[in-house]
């Protein structure tokens, strides 16, 4: 497997994670440390790990079907190091009410110990 697509694989991973709404496979992939930096659309940053997987407790609790399909941007894999850019199109449904939804995502990981973590996931929503 190359080391791009072991990068694709682990951003998979993490997508797959959010849409089933599952935290530990979250926190599977997600680097443990307090280093790690989330931005949720339209929202402040969120340091540390701790802290990052309270805020996806939160939007799971309030989600209750979430799909998504990513259209790849660019990927690009640097030694110990690999970003992938994406726009995510969203399809959620809280409280019987559907949204679609689209975002431009930056996902930033590190590679360690053999696996590739998510130190950084960056969402904007696009207009």
């Amino acid at each position: 497997m190359t080391d791009r697509q072991a990068l694709l694989d682990a951003n998979e991973s993490f997508y797959r994670a959010f849409e089933k709404r599952d935290l530990d496979a979250m926190s599977k992939i997600w680097s443990q440390g307090t280093a790690s930096l989330c931005i949720h659309p339209g929202r402040q940053a969120i340091e540390g790990w701790q802290q990052i997987r309270a805020s996806w407790e939160k939007i799971f609790k309030a989600t209750h079907y979430l799909e998504i399909d990513l259209d790849i941007v660019r990927v690009e894999v640097y030694e110990n190091f690999g970003y992938i850019v994406a726009i995510e199109n969203l399809l959620q449904i809280n409280g019987g009410r559907k949204l679609k939804a689209q975002s431009m995502a930056t996902n930033l990981f590190e590679y360690l110990g053999g696996s590739w973590y998510l130190i950084h996931h960056h969402g904007s929503p696009i207009v």
